[in-house]
């Protein structure tokens, strides 16, 4: 293992301000590029593809190879925890995934998280070959939904426009809904655990539906569910640093790093970058927000607002990310592009 003194991502994440900002991409494994798309096809369904390490290894890399990102994160996706918890899941084409929905004690009933470390075998496999084939300099990332999104998916069934199912039962009967919460607080937490004893360096805690919720339940399916996981973590494996993610969080940013511990915050495009400079930079390390429809985009839309985050939030402990994950038509030169512009700072 090298000196972590070596990998930007952690020096980054351990409070210091750098001359030139370490860089990953949410989902920058993924169908914008060509061999993704190659490799993808010798699986027979999206779960197989991330329960097979050979081929989670492999599309982890590929951005690696291309761009030289200071960080890999770990090919697999947060309905992986469902799945070993019991709950039926299945990735359609065309129509993303779908779940057979929990919606009362009954059905949390059937879930259980004895055998969520023994299913999760495969991705363990994989943490422990990234932790060995990545460079010497790339800090390896593992990571899980938040409890919050992953029971959106595992109640709804499927995406959703308003998560009515979920807010319902939430809102209507909290102390049954709080056992599905407690279950995948549980469950997450040995499914991070178990990352970082397979050589995962950072955790990434994804809450893509956080902003959904009014601040009551924000505070206590967000933000406490959020803190449990991070103090689980931190007794079991001290000093690994945690990146909270609370998509849509707005205002509540600040109370979500203050309440939680977590040592980055990643921010959704809509954060304004000088707010974030002001009052989330003197609190964590920042990491974000460039639109991923800017970079679909490219050109000077892109680039001025490359610029002003890279002026902006670079005065301080700073990661360079998008604000949510790569589109899939995105040109990888516009990646590329902008790749150069931040090395430019160095």
């Amino acid at each position: 293992m090298t000196d972590s003194s070596t990998k930007l991502m952690l020096r980054a994440l351990a409070g210091e301000t750098l001359d030139r900002p370490p860089f990953w991409f949410m989902r920058q494994a993924g169908r914008y590029l060509a061999e993704y798309r190659e490799t993808r096809r010798q699986a027979p369904n999206f779960l197989a593809f991330c329960h097979t390490p050979d081929l989670a290894v492999e599309v982890t890399l590929q951005p690696l190879r291309r761009y030289g990102f200071d960080a890999a994160i770990l090919f697999s996706d947060i309905l992986v925890v469902p799945d070993a918890l019991g709950q039926t899941v299945e990735f359609r084409e065309g129509e993303g995934p779908v779940l057979e929905p929990v919606r009362s004690a009954g059905d949390l009933d059937r879930l259980s998280a004895d055998r969520t470390i023994g299913h999760m075998a495969p991705i363990f496999e994989t943490v422990g070959r990234l932790s060995r084939e990545i460079p010497q300099t790339t800090a390896l990332i593992g990571f899980a939904g938040s409890p919050w999104t992953v029971a959106t998916y595992m109640v709804e069934g499927r995406g959703s426009k308003d998560y009515q199912a979920i807010r319902t039962w939430a809102y209507a009967d909290p102390e049954t809904f709080g056992r599905l919460i407690d279950l995948l607080v549980e469950a997450t937490s040995a499914y991070v655990i178990e990352q970082v004893r397979h050589g995962a360096e950072i955790i990434q805690l994804f809450d893509t539906w956080a902003g959904v919720l009014p601040e009551a339940e924000f505070r206590r399916w967000v933000i406490d569910a959020n803190a449990r996981i991070v103090a689980n973590l931190r007794a079991a494996c001290p000093g690994v640093p945690v990146i909270g993610f609370p998509r849509g969080a707005g205002l509540l940013y600040e109370d979500f790093v203050r309440e939680t511990g977590v040592d980055g915050v990643s921010l959704d495009a809509t954060v304004p970058v000088q707010w974030a400079s002001d009052v989330l930079q003197p609190l964590c390390t920042v990491q974000g927000n460039l639109d991923n429809m800017l970079l679909l985009v490219g050109g000077p839309a892109m680039e001025h607002a490359v610029t002003r985050i890279l002026d902006v939030l670079g005065r301080g402990p700073f990661i360079f990310n998008l604000g949510h994950g790569i589109l899939p038509p995105t040109p990888p030169e516009n990646v590329a592009r902008v790749v150069e512009m931040i090395m430019e700072r160095g």
